[in-house]
């Protein structure tokens, strides 16, 4: 008896997830660049506002001084390494495969910002009077939960080595 292959280890589910995941951070990007004032603060609740600003550069406009065909082909190189990874991924790693899917939409969300408009649009600021963490967007959020997922997959095979 063959052993069950997870959802996303599976091709055709995770190319779904990716495309409902760039569809939903698409959505959310063009409501914000519409509605949401520049760099102006809309708190939500204590601790979270709303906040767009954007990017030019990646993850905490790090390289923003750098040209924007570097950043993308960057981008792109780092989402040919997670399909890479992806395909060579044993099928039974399901968080691991679902986390590198996660990655890749959260890649491209920010990637199709940078082709498009020149930089990333980003929306959610969660802060305190004395500190404020870097505002970020859904497709920084996917990224976040895809490295989240790929680690519990790693502690996972790590403990049933030990058993």
């Amino acid at each position: 008896m063959s052993e069950r292959i997870p959802l996303m280890s599976r091709p055709v589910p995770v190319i779904v997830v990716i495309l409902l995941a760039l569809a939903v951070d698409q959505a959310i990007k063009f409501a914000v660049e519409i509605w949401l004032p520049f760099q102006e603060a809309v708190h939500v609740m204590p601790m979270l506002a709303l906040y767009r600003t954007y990017n030019y550069g990646v993850a905490f406009s790090m390289l923003s001084g750098m040209e924007s065909w570097f950043i993308i082909t960057l981008r792109l190189f780092v989402v040919g390494f997670v399909v890479w990874l992806w395909r060579q991924t044993p099928k039974a790693r399901g968080f691991a495969h679902a986390g590198y899917a996660f990655i890749i939409a959260g890649a491209f969300g920010n990637i199709i910002d940078k082709v498009l408009l020149g930089y990333v649009i980003d929306y959610v600021l969660f802060y305190t009077e004395t500190w404020s963490f870097a505002v970020f967007n859904l497709a920084d959020t996917f990224i976040t939960i895809g490295a989240g997922l790929v680690i519990l997959d790693e502690l996972l095979l790590l403990r049933r080595r030990n058993r």
